[in-house]
């Protein structure tokens, strides 16, 4: 599966577009400019994804690799 692939499922699944996980993320205090806020644990990240938007640990992980940087919309 793509990365992509992992990023329609999860905008199909949830209603939220990795824009709205980035504005989500911003407002919770786990990200800063350019990527994760220092200090914040990749578990920290997945284990909300999880529970607040039900995502399963691969999913919650793409995410996670979108807010960092190391991954972009539209990888393979």
């Amino acid at each position: 599966m793509s990365f992509q692939a992992y990023l329609d499922t999860i905008e199909r699944n949830t209603g939220k577009t990795p824009a709205d996980f980035r504005a989500l993320a911003a407002t919770r205090g786990l990200t800063s400019e350019g990527g994760i806020a220092p200090g914040v644990k990749a578990t920290e990240v997945t284990d909300w994804l999880k529970a607040d938007f039900g995502l399963g640990h691969g999913h919650a992980t793409a995410i996670y690799a979108l807010l960092k940087g190391m991954k972009k919309e539209g990888d393979a």
